[in-house]
């Protein structure tokens, strides 16, 4: 199964495809945590997303194309994956489905994180990041609104909204029956509420 969560910053993806992860087995695959793991060892795509990232400048997507590819060619991602902050433009959604096509594969599910901007902001300024301004929050929120319409345009009918509202269980319960009960069925997967076979 071959999933990408999408939504804005705060809204919990990195939790939830966490813990999706090992419900079904498949990598979480973040590009914040590749980005993370090419510069703690130096490699030379690490090298260049440093130089960006010192620079103040996004990472461009010549170089984050390259590093998703590299970690979706893992062996642990060939029965399927989630990928969490990519793609978030429409260049990058068709990069992603021509890396898929070549193995015969396709995305079978997005699901977008929605909550309200008030909960957002609040999110973000309880983590007490630094960067994490209300001026630096606005301005991610826009960027995101921007990117948005791109991506559900181009996934169209496999989008799915998930309300990102409550606690991390109950977005975990949701997440869940979003991606279907007989495809979460046929994977023998189980509630972690009740003990029983979503759906069953």
């Amino acid at each position: 199964m071959r999933i990408i969560l999408i939504g804005p910053p705060g809204v919990g993806k990195g939790t939830q495809s966490s813990l999706l992860a090992r419900t079904l087995k498949i990598p979480h695959i973040s590009t914040g945590d590749l980005f993370r793991w090419h510069i703690a060892n130096s490699s030379t795509l690490g090298k260049a997303v440093k130089a960006h990232i010192d620079a103040g400048e996004l990472v461009p997507d010549s170089i984050t194309e390259l590093i998703v590819a590299e970690g979706l060619s893992r062996d642990d991602a060939a029965a399927g994956f989630i990928l969490d902050g990519f793609p978030r433009t429409h260049d990058q959604a068709r990069v992603l489905d021509a890396i898929l096509e070549t193995r015969g594969d396709k995305v079978d599910h997005v699901i977008e994180f929605t909550l309200d901007n008030a909960d957002l902001a609040s999110r973000l300024l309880a983590r007490g990041r630094s960067d994490d301004t209300d001026d630096v929050i606005r301005r991610r929120l826009d960027v995101y609104v921007q990117e948005r319409a791109a991506i559900l345009g181009h996934y169209g009918p496999i989008v799915t909204e998930l309300d990102a509202s409550g606690s991390v269980e109950e977005i975990g319960e949701r997440l869940l029956s979003a991606l279907g009960a007989r495809i979460l069925q046929s994977l023998g997967v189980r509630s972690a509420r009740s003990g029983h076979t979503v759906g069953g």
